[in-house]
């Protein structure tokens, strides 16, 4: 089992791409509470909080690494999905990153895991367990054998979901 701290170092040592599958209907990370809080009163809010994320995704995708993820939407979608969806989810995708939206029900048809992971370099698993601050820390895997149900699993939601410009146009007024 990783620690948060080691879970994070993964994304300074992979050289290809990395890609999630964000199972959960809501995610109670210590910096999002207080911009989601806003965001439900209606309050402003300018972002700087994650700007370097987004500066990050922007520099990786431009050395040609790939990022991506598959964000699985419930129905109804939670107050969570919606903030990270509306705000949070486009500068990502200008910056590079290249999510992906699938419903919840065809999630469970395609029998995706119920726990959220991050795949680095198509060869190492980061199966993530969370506690009251968000993340607590991840389970590594980098057996072949093991990582690739992962990999297909991958595969299904990637080949089932709706990349999100095309989601967005959809749903988004």
């Amino acid at each position: 089992m990783l620690s948060r701290t080691e879970f994070e170092a993964l994304f300074d040592t992979f050289t290809e791409s990395a890609w999630r599958l964000e199972i959960q209907p809501a995610y109670d990370e210590p910096e999002e509470r207080e911009p989601l809080r806003r965001w439900l009163a209606g309050e402003p809010d300018d972002l700087e909080w994650i700007a370097d994320w987004w500066a990050w995704i922007r520099d990786i995708t431009s050395a040609g690494k790939r990022f991506g993820r598959v964000r699985v939407l419930y129905d109804p979608s939670t107050d969570y999905q919606r903030y990270e969806l509306s705000v949070l989810t486009p500068p990502a995708v200008e910056a590079g990153e290249d999510i992906r939206i699938l419903p919840e029900a065809r999630a469970r048809e395609l029998e995706l895991p119920e726990q959220d992971f991050w795949l680095f370099d198509d060869a190492r698993v980061a199966v993530l367990h969370f506690g009251s601050d968000g993340v607590a820390g991840a389970e590594l895997i980098e057996d072949t054998a093991a990582v690739r149900p992962f990999q297909q699993a991958r595969d299904r939601a990637w080949d089932a979901s709706v990349a999100y410009r095309e989601w967005a146009h959809a749903n988004i007024p």
